[in-house]
């Protein structure tokens, strides 16, 4: 018996049922800004296996499903990659200079960090 249906679909939410709040809990973990600050920067389809992060394979995966559900990410498979690309264009119309800002903010964060300004994080 053959099925439509595919475990190989990923949900994502719509552009109209994606959230301020998601969004900024998916943006506020150091690890999955990380992400999409690579993410933004590459500009193109990146596999999970492209980003070198510093967590089991099981917590990247969760990381990257939180990016997902919360609207910041698309997931599609390629054969057998996953490939994940930044829903800017959906980010920018709701959201407008968020994505911007808070990308901005990282990087001048991690160049304080890399001067030895910042200290990295506090309790």
């Amino acid at each position: 018996m053959t099925t439509t249906a595919s475990p190989r679909v990923l949900e994502h939410p719509a552009r109209d049922q994606i959230r301020l709040e998601e969004v900024l809990h998916a943006l506020a973990d150091a690890v999955r800004l990380r992400i999409v600050r690579d993410m933004a920067r590459e500009d193109t389809e990146l596999s999970c296996s492209h980003f070198d992060l510093p967590v089991t394979k099981s917590t990247t995966t969760h990381h990257f499903r939180v990016l997902r559900e919360s609207g910041v990410v698309r997931q599609v498979y390629r054969g057998t990659a996953k490939l994940n690309v930044l829903r800017r264009e959906d980010l920018d119309a709701l959201f407008p200079g968020l994505l911007d800002t808070v990308l901005a903010a990282a990087t001048a964060q991690a160049d304080r960090e890399a001067a030895g300004e910042g200290g990295g994080a506090t309790a």
